[in-house]
């Protein structure tokens, strides 16, 4: 890991005590719980003083059974009250919670785990189950508590735990430092196994401040947290956090009623959604007449949002009401930041003819360069590796919300960070883009997903929405065929009419790639009934895993 300067006293949760001061009865979580008679969803919420009170416990109870400070904490809990009041906990003692997308796969989850070294494993029964047979973690994991039903395998529950920490003296909330690991978070791997990425209470509360300001996020609002992760952020930013009922891990699946529900009936002024979910409740609520007046802003990451997706759910909000898109990763979140107004009154346009995604001007707290495209570890930054602008290459951003490392991957951290002069750390997104005369970002797709033919190198996403105009079609994913340098283009096509593509769309495809040199030459055309996508957000595409497919239907 490369050291740090910075040694600033700060913990991510100082904020909750405050708001439990300030506004005791406040709801800080409402939770559905089941449904009435009638099919009406039931919640139950926790104050703020509540959330406060009952981490506290936790967290006294936790530090009696060894988990306190440095303490690696796996927590495999289902969104929950419970999951809130257990991370505050472990927050407020200093312990570091791992947290993995449980649908990362069962392989994955092994790997992540081994890599991690946990001494400690929180879980409902079901993940301690799967830990004593898939021996997660066996050599390191020395405590454990269950959340529910305790069995066989012993440790402690999360009852006993409260209980123990119940008796003891008021919780004093460890005084971490700014540079001392938070927490570590497990990317969903759309580019490969997934990777761990290393959290400070630096950079947690960097986010929020950015949050804050670029949003103008004010104390007393709302928010619907689809992605629970986030969820976390609502008392630090004085929100309220509704947690609506859905599979967090399948958002394109999501129940429209679901979402509009809660928005509803709580006024929901702030929400977050994946381009998959707005996707889904967007053709809900155009289709039923839907509105939001309520809400103040929808948020929106993981991928771009299509234009056309973002049309459809803006004409449910309030006149000026913006849908914003900030571009990250969980490495570094935001980076820049672009709104629906301007996305489809300016940058649309250019994008449907091959320009990339806008993704907008980036925050004040980062500093993004764009530099030449090359996939081997670069050890320490110089201005040199900087091309001009307009020119297509890798972006690279240093700011205090830029996580310094992986937690147990040399590797990633040669491929990823670069060492500065000043001490800090830039890291490389992984992604293409360039900056144009205005100073606004454009996104160009994913490095590892650039075609490279013997002729050219084409960028995924300029050239994929030069397909997706067409009205049948949903979306489109540019993939290589072969090795490197030699690649074969093949353009990949989900309908959105479900059904097999015709000889004659083929034909009206490459007559709208015709019009572009960048297209022109794709030599190849099938159609998928459903793209692979990520886990969190429905909405990265393998393109791996599509490439292996077209390879197969080609040869």
């Amino acid at each position: 890991m490369i050291p740090s300067k910075t040694n600033a006293l700060v913990n991510i949760a100082r904020h909750l005590p405050e708001l439990a001061q300030s506004h005791p009865y406040k709801a800080a979580v409402i939770f559905p719980e089941g449904r009435d008679a009638a099919g009406r969803v039931s919640y139950t919420h926790l104050t703020c003083q509540q959330l406060d009170r009952g981490s506290d416990a936790i967290g006294a109870g936790l530090r009696k059974i060894g988990i306190g400070r440095g303490v690696r904490t796996v927590l495999m809990v289902k969104p929950s009250l419970a999951f809130f009041e257990l991370t505050f906990a472990l927050f407020k003692v200093g312990a570091v919670p791992v947290l993995v997308d449980p649908g990362i796969g069962v392989k994955n989850l092994g790997t992540c785990l081994a890599e991690a070294q946990p001494e400690a494993f929180i879980g409902i029964p079901k993940a301690h189950v799967a830990r004593l047979m898939l021996r997660w973690a066996r050599k390191t994991v020395r405590t454990t508590v269950t959340v529910g039903r305790r069995l066989f395998w012993g440790g402690h529950s999360l009852d006993g735990v409260r209980a123990l920490g119940a008796q003891a003296d008021a919780l004093e909330m460890a005084q971490t430092q700014a540079d001392e690991t938070a927490a570590i978070l497990f990317t969903s791997g759309s580019t490969g196994v997934p990777k761990g990425a290393v959290y400070s209470h630096g950079n947690f509360s960097a986010q929020v401040e950015i949050l804050r300001q670029v949003y103008g996020i004010e104390p007393g609002e709302v928010d619907l947290a689809t992605f629970p992760l986030f969820g976390l952020f609502g008392p630090a930013l004085g929100m309220a956090t509704v947690i609506p009922d859905m599979d967090a891990t399948r958002p394109a699946l999501v129940d429209p009623r679901n979402i509009v529900g809660p928005i509803h009936d709580f006024g929901i002024t702030n929400m977050f959604g994946s381009p998959a979910l707005l996707e889904r409740v967007s053709r809900y609520g155009v289709e039923h007449k839907i509105k939001l007046p309520s809400l103040k802003r929808v948020i929106s990451a993981g991928a771009p949002v299509p234009a056309a997706t973002m049309e459809r759910f803006s004409s449910m909000l309030a006149p000026g009401v913006e849908i914003v898109t900030p571009y990250g990763a969980t490495e570094s979140l935001p980076v820049a930041s672009i709104g629906s107004i301007q996305i489809l009154a300016e940058t649309r346009a250019a994008t449907e003819q091959g320009a990339g995604v806008c993704v907008g001007q980036p925050v004040a707290a980062a500093e993004v360069r764009i530099i030449a495209i090359d996939d081997d570890p670069i050890d320490s930054w110089s201005d040199e590796l900087v091309v001009a602008d307009g020119k297509i290459g890798e972006i690279v951003v240093k700011g205090p919300m830029v996580t310094r490392s992986y937690f147990n991957r040399p590797g990633s951290d040669a491929q990823a960070k670069i060492a500065d002069a000043d001490g800090s750390v830039r890291h490389r997104m992984g992604d293409l883009g360039y900056f144009d005369e205005a100073g606004k970002l454009w996104f160009c797709g994913r490095k590892a997903h650039r075609v490279q033919t013997a002729e050219e190198t084409l960028y995924t996403v300029p050239c994929e929405a030069i397909f997706n105009v067409h009205p049948q079609v949903y979306r489109t994913a540019l993939v290589g065929v072969g090795a490197a340098g030699a690649q074969t283009r093949v353009l990949c096509v989900e309908l959105e009419q479900a059904g097999k593509g015709s000889a004659k769309l083929i034909e009206e495809l490459k007559a709208l790639g015709a019009k572009h040199a960048q297209t022109r030459k794709i030599e190849h055309f099938l159609f998928h009934p459903a793209f692979p996508v990520d886990i969190r957000h429905n909405s990265k595409i393998f393109r791996e895993k599509l490439a292996v497919w077209a390879a197969g239907k080609i040869s």
